[in-house]
């Protein structure tokens, strides 16, 4: 993975070691500082001649940190400036793609909005339909006590006309 550093003595080990200042994740892509240290082997030194403090860098690491390339950031950094200058190239860094990945972004959210919102709106809707059959089996259940009690009444009335027939 592509990184820029800066090369810096390190004070304890009075080594010289890269301080890594952004990573490229793609082609024009970059993702400033993670604040990692590379220390550098006095073979790498010795290959890549980057023994000034402070001096910008390109390093190339592999998945353990392992130089793989080193080199000079100068004819990079004069390429960005030339690729940046040039309005052909412009479309690489294209306002229009953020516009329309914000643009999409937007529309997805929307789309998520409306989905809650709707989804709100089947809840309160079973939450009424609920309440409106709790009324209704209230109203049922004294309707029931109501005709439970009439018919105790006439059963009562039943046995009190019973008993007045067979005691004649």
């Amino acid at each position: 993975m592509l990184h820029l550093a800066q090369v810096q003595k390190n004070q304890s080990s009075d080594g010289i070691e890269l301080q890594l200042l952004a990573t490229q994740t793609a082609k024009n892509i970059w993702v400033v500082g993670n604040g990692k240290t590379v220390a550098l082997t006095e073979q790498t030194l010795s290959e890549a001649s980057v023994s000034s403090n402070n001096l910008l860098v390109l390093v190339d690491l592999d998945e353990n940190h392992q130089i793989l390339n080193l080199q000079n950031v100068t004819n990079w950094v004069l390429e960005l400036v030339k690729t940046l200058s040039n309005p052909e190239n412009a479309s690489d860094f294209s306002l229009e793609e953020e516009e329309a990945r914000i643009e999409q972004w937007r529309q997805e959210l929307t789309s998520q909005s409306q989905d809650i919102t709707r989804r709100n709106l089947e809840i309160e809707t079973r939450r009424e339909q609920m309440q409106e059959l709790e009324a209704s089996l209230q109203q049922e259940k004294e309707e029931l006590e109501r005709r439970w009690q009439e018919l105790k009444v006439l059963e009562e009335r039943h046995k009190g006309t019973s008993g007045l027939s067979e005691s004649e």
